[in-house]
């Protein structure tokens, strides 16, 4: 038997956003109902960043690839749940360093993001070096539970510096319940063609046998 996690964000009109922007939140309304016809029907308005997204190189590097080319492999596999809940700031090099990472590797980044449900502009994130150490060592995807894989850089280096290394990012997991050890990851964006981003599903399957 396995257990499933389910590590996606709730997407609701009142969830948390980055920076808290009003124009960010998703708009969901009704737009047919039983009152007026035999079946119900919703239309939303969401940015591609909403809640737990995949961004694809083309959220920072012009002309880099959408969403639709982002590698099956790289969004469902084998991954580690990385227990960082004692950072503070930027998760570096020397926070990483020792864990045992291994080429190939889905990985995810559990912080203190995880316990709280609204948006901290002080979140943890991925700082530059660490993201340089991720791309050393080739892991195949990363995943954190921050609306940002960083903040306060300017230039954006971490984004940048995976995106070159052919590392996929996913942003937004809420990860308060999930122990820090081995799972099954399956990542899986909403299937859009000309986006820098999608919505995600993100799962967690402990136990599974691959």
């Amino acid at each position: 038997m396995y257990k499933v996690y389910d590590v996606s964000a709730a997407i609701h009109a009142d969830m948390a956003v980055y920076k808290n922007k009003p124009e960010k939140k998703p708009q969901i309304r009704v737009v047919q109902d039983f009152d007026t016809a035999a079946a119900r029907e919703s239309r939303a308005d969401l940015d591609m960043h909403t809640g737990t997204h995949v961004d694809s190189p083309l959220h920072m590097v012009p002309g880099g690839g959408t969403v639709a080319t982002l590698p099956l492999d790289k969004l469902v596999g084998p991954c580690r749940v990385l227990d960082l809940t004692h950072v503070q700031g930027g998760i570096t090099r020397n926070d990483l360093q020792g864990l045992q990472m291994e080429k190939d590797e889905i990985l995810v980044l559990k912080t203190k993001n995880s316990l709280v449900d609204h948006f901290d502009p002080d979140f943890v994130y991925l700082a530059e070096d660490g993201a340089k150490y991720l791309a050393e060592i080739g892991i195949r995807s990363v995943a954190i539970d921050a609306l940002g894989i960083e903040r306060s850089q300017p230039g954006h280096p971490t984004h940048k510096t995976l995106f070159e290394a052919g590392i996929v990012i996913f942003e937004g997991l809420r990860l308060a319940e999930v122990p820090a050890g081995n799972y099954f990851f399956v990542g899986a964006p909403i299937k859009l063609l000309e986006t820098e981003a999608a919505p995600a599903r993100v799962l967690l399957f402990e136990g599974l046998s691959y």
